[in-house]
């Protein structure tokens, strides 16, 4: 995995797509919009919802362990 592949698409509140790396997620909290902080302390403001980010960390993992066992 290289690229995109490595990440998940996010929303900008601008509509602007962006993409974060899953594993450095710490923290989804979620008021009007939802605002990811990383393990560096790093914020991020996005219009996705904690459960769409939540899925697409699944299918993220899903893929990953997908791809090991394809190599294994």
């Amino acid at each position: 995995m290289g690229g995109t592949e490595s990440m998940i698409p996010l929303t900008r509140i601008d509509g602007t797509t962006f993409y974060l790396n899953p594993d450095l997620i710490e923290v989804v909290e979620s008021s009007h919009d939802t605002h990811i902080t990383l393990v560096n302390g790093h914020r991020y403001v996005c219009a996705d919802s904690p459960e769409v980010i939540a899925e697409r960390i699944a299918e993220y993992r899903r893929a990953s362990i997908g791809a090991l066992r394809r190599t294994a």
